[in-house]
């Protein structure tokens, strides 16, 4: 049986075929039944994950980035063509698809809590309800791994923090995506060089073991790799640590020079990083820094931290490109409000709140954060109001985007805000307790 083909993926044809195919026929039967009311859809989380206390928004600057330009180009309706149940009008509303409503979003690096919307986004029906997949997607996988990576950052302290995982990420996409989302949560550097060099992040690698393992000795590996690496970082667990440690001492006393850096990866990294910096001080080689890597988690790092290890920078892998521990969010893009009413779901156990939304941060005067304050757009609180206006009438709002150095300075001034007594590793409740005004309480209650 012939299928149609969509465009290559990762191609910006193939992307407004990012939808699940419900949109698609809830879209042809909107328009087929004359369901053209302006609606709005909050995206937001229900409650978070086990351990977490926050959550960091992610993923939403690039959202407000691509509605402007979303477009049905001639091979995407050429492939949805062939997809059984679609009518023509369907396909010729598509073809003329530019997005004309309003993304209101938070800033990207700012730690929200269960209801709190991320972004909302009100428009024409059809429009809004097509998004929603696309919108989901690319906010969540950002969210779940910057949220990781501020994690990380807290465990770490000062100690530089690197991104090892490329290898295991769920693809190439979420790997380069999650690049931008750990530096916004905190990391300094990535193995990552497709991501690095998209997004601007500082490069960093070592070597691995199949590199000394292609020589005869330990020595002559570290000798070939020295002479192409100004400043090298070497991994000395390949075998025996105390002796690749010894070889690495030798070749400096020969050359003259020190290396960068060496790196465990195997074994109790806190015992070996101990007798390993001893070694090197007993060698008169203080200023070699220790990487440590291997399984590492947050908890993990807290305790080498806790035991003062003396580790220099921590390498992560899988725990934090898949977020091992809390893999999803559980993030929810819904109708609150259509033709100029509030809209609420009410099965059990996915209740919603109506209406279109603002909250509102609130701060003593040292900046320290006091609780959030939920309600509708047209309340009032005290407090900094959260959501802005990124996208209107279609069109982006070029002086609402920041730099990522700036999501990433923004991100870690409103964590060190939150309550310090709330923020422990393996919390069970969230950080801030969110308050709705009385007017959102008193709509909640009639719906």
């Amino acid at each position: 049986m012939s299928r149609p083909s969509a465009p290559p993926l990762h191609t910006s044809a193939a992307l407004p075929l990012a939808v699940d195919l419900y949109e698609l026929t809830m879209l042809q039967a909107y328009l087929q039944n004359g369901l053209g009311g302006e609606a709005t859809f909050s995206l937001f989380f229900r409650q978070l994950p086990p351990g977490r206390s926050y959550a960091i928004a992610c993923g939403q600057q690039e959202v407000a980035e691509l509605l402007p330009t979303l477009r049905f180009d001639a091979s995407a309706l050429a492939a949805l063509a062939g997809v059984p149940g679609l009518s023509p009008m369907l396909l010729e509303w598509l073809a003329d698809f530019r997005f004309s409503g309003t993304l209101r979003s938070v800033r990207e690096g700012t730690p929200v809590f269960p209801q709190e919307p991320i972004l909302e986004i009100s428009g024409p029906l059809a429009e809004v309800q097509l998004l929603e997949t696309l919108v989901m997607n690319q906010v969540h996988t950002q969210t779940v791994l910057a949220t990781k990576a501020a994690r990380l950052r807290q465990a770490a302290g000062p100690v530089p923090l690197i991104d090892f995982s490329m290898r295991r990420a769920h693809g190439i996409e979420a790997s380069v995506r999650g690049v931008r989302a750990f530096y916004i949560g905190g990391l300094d550097a990535t193995s990552n060089v497709l991501g690095g060099l998209t997004y601007g992040m500082p490069l960093s690698g070592t070597m691995a073991h199949s590199f000394i393992q292609a020589h005869d000795s330990e020595l002559s590996a570290f000798e070939n790799f020295w002479a192409t690496s100004p400043a090298p970082t070497f991994l000395v667990d390949t075998y025996e640590t105390s002796q690749g440690v010894a070889r690495v001492i030798e070749l400096s006393r020969r050359l003259g020079r020190l290396p960068a850096a060496v790196r465990i990866d195997s074994g109790d990294l806190g015992m070996q990083a101990r007798a390993v910096r001893q070694q090197l001080d007993e060698a008169g080689m203080e200023t070699v820094r220790i990487v440590v890597s291997g399984n590492l988690d947050e908890q993990a790092i807290a305790r080498l931290r806790a035991a003062q290890t003396p580790v220099d920078g921590f390498g992560v892998g899988t725990a934090l490109g898949v977020s091992r521990d809390a893999p999803a969010l559980d993030l929810v893009y819904k109708m609150v409000e259509y033709n100029g009413r509030p809209r609420a779901k009410r099965s059990p156990g996915k209740i919603q709140l109506p209406g279109a939304k603002q909250f509102w941060r609130r701060r003593d005067v040292h900046g320290r954060v006091l609780g959030d304050v939920l309600g509708l757009t047209d309340d009032f609180a005290e407090g900094e109001p959260q959501l802005r206006e990124q996208v209107v009438a279609g069109d982006l709002l070029t002086d609402t985007l920041y730099p990522l150095e700036q999501a990433r300075e923004h991100c870690a001034w409103e964590l060190a805000g939150l309550p310090a007594d709330r923020m422990a590793l393996e919390a069970n409740a969230p950080a801030l307790e969110v308050r709705l005004t009385p007017a959102l309480r008193a709509l909640a209650e009639r719906h």
